[in-house]
């Protein structure tokens, strides 16, 4: 039984290829066709919105120097939704409940981030080590905690994230197996199951 219910951490596969590859490669499929207009139809005019609207959300913060992480992240930020909502279907797999996945992503970022501030601003990145007004006993113990809490970051958040997804597919795996099983013997109970079941799977979407 334990098993079942972890059976859908791993991938599927048909005739020993993985489905979650054709998974990944779905969103490709969205992409709009070359034409002589930059806006084709309604798809494209969706895409184009969806995309704008994110990258305004991720660039609003920074300053025109920072502009040119924009098309990295937006891309990140696709991807990511992509792969999280086609995981809430039945019968598939959500790559980012491996956190090696996570781990793969978060780790380049995160360092490609605190190089470019070290280059750039090497004081301001550095005077985060230190909070201002340390006692001066307290100020090698302070830079050494912060220092460690900056290396592990990505393992930290990299874990809270696979963690909640998958306690979230575990849950509904949980509740939809049991709605199943009390829809002969409590169909009441079994009805209000699946309600529960239908407000989880909107926070899973919001999750994702």
């Amino acid at each position: 039984m334990n098993l079942s219910f972890f059976d859908q951490f791993s991938s599927p596969c048909l005739l020993g290829i993985p489905l979650v590859l054709l998974s990944m490669l779905f969103p490709a499929l969205l992409l709009p066709s070359p034409g002589s207009r930059w806006i084709t139809n309604r798809l494209a005019t969706l895409q184009s919105w969806c995309i704008d609207l994110i990258t305004k959300q991720l660039m609003t913060p920074l300053n025109k120097s920072g502009h040119k992480w924009a098309l990295i992240l937006t891309s990140l930020m696709i991807l990511l939704l992509s792969i999280n909502l086609l995981g809430l279907l039945p019968y598939t797999f959500t790559p980012t409940t491996q956190l090696s996945m996570n781990m793969a992503l978060a780790f380049p970022l995160w360092l490609a981030t605190l190089l470019t501030g070290l280059r750039n601003q090497p004081s301001a990145s550095l005077g985060h080590l230190l909070p201002e007004g340390t006692p001066t006993p307290l100020i090698p113990a302070l830079v050494l905690i912060e220092t460690i809490s900056l290396l592990i970051r990505p393992l930290a958040l990299g874990v809270r994230l696979t963690a909640n997804l998958t306690a979230g597919h575990l849950l509904i795996q949980l509740i939809s197996t049991a709605s199943a099983a009390l829809l002969s013997i409590m169909p009441t109970i079994s009805i209000l199951t699946t309600i529960i079941l239908l407000l989880l799977t909107i926070l899973e979407v919001a999750v994702a």
